[in-house]
């Protein structure tokens, strides 16, 4: 998955970027609101983590504007403790607050509730057929067997079981799978479908010719 984290404090962002990268999240870090929204226009990302004290304009001007043009899951941070400064946030349209100072686990296991809430599931398992994902973990099971994944395969693979049986870009794919600071071969996607093809089954994943790919609910 692709987060983009919009923090001005360099040890506090330098610490979440850390943590999400081990998470096997792809991370894109800035540190001023007018960057997250050039961003979010630009690119595709799984989740949102806004500060609110941002240096160049107040991160509540960021969500407000940003819900009017996409439904991307956005957490905030924020030093702001007043009940009704939370509630201003959740009815501009935040998916969740994270008070500073927290905990790290605290934060990863609240990103993983609002990303599956905003795929419509309850479960941090996704479950097709003999296919299994456990977003916490960030294991695999095929047929009863445990599956040792690379971080962006990983990655890959839970974001095509999110979306199985729709076509996925080959752009949406790679915008996910890297940040804007990685450099992209022009068979760096294939390469990764052909791993997981190896590792899973050769006729798990589709190739839309044109297009790009999509997880075939008959194959699991």
């Amino acid at each position: 998955m692709r987060a983009l984290l919009i923090e001005d404090d360099p040890l506090l962002g330098d610490g979440i970027k850390t943590a999400l990268e081990r998470e096997k999240y792809t991370v894109d870090w800035f540190t001023r609101g007018s960057e997250a929204i050039s961003a979010v226009h630009n690119e595709t990302f799984s989740v949102m983590i806004l500060d609110l004290g941002l240096p160049d304009m107040d991160g509540m001007q960021v969500l407000q504007q940003l819900r009017h043009e996409t439904t991307l899951p956005i957490l905030i941070l924020t030093a702001r403790d007043a009940v009704e400064e939370r509630i201003r946030g959740l009815d501009a349209g935040a998916d969740d607050y994270v008070l500073k100072p927290f905990d790290l686990q605290e934060l990863l296991a609240r990103l993983r509730v609002v990303t599956r809430r905003a795929t419509g599931r309850a479960s941090q398992v996704l479950t097709l057929g003999a296919l299994s994902i456990d977003e916490a973990e960030h294991s695999v099971i095929w047929h009863n067997q445990a599956i040792k994944l690379g971080r962006r395969e990983f990655a890959l693979l839970l974001e095509l079981a999110r979306h199985a049986g729709n076509v996925l870009s080959r752009p949406r794919l790679e915008s996910l799978l890297y940040g804007w600071d990685e450099a992209v071969e022009s068979n760096t996607l294939e390469v990764h479908v052909h791993h997981l093809r190896k590792k899973l089954d050769k006729h798990l994943i589709v190739t839309v010719r044109g297009i790009g790919y999509r997880l075939d609910r008959q194959a699991t």
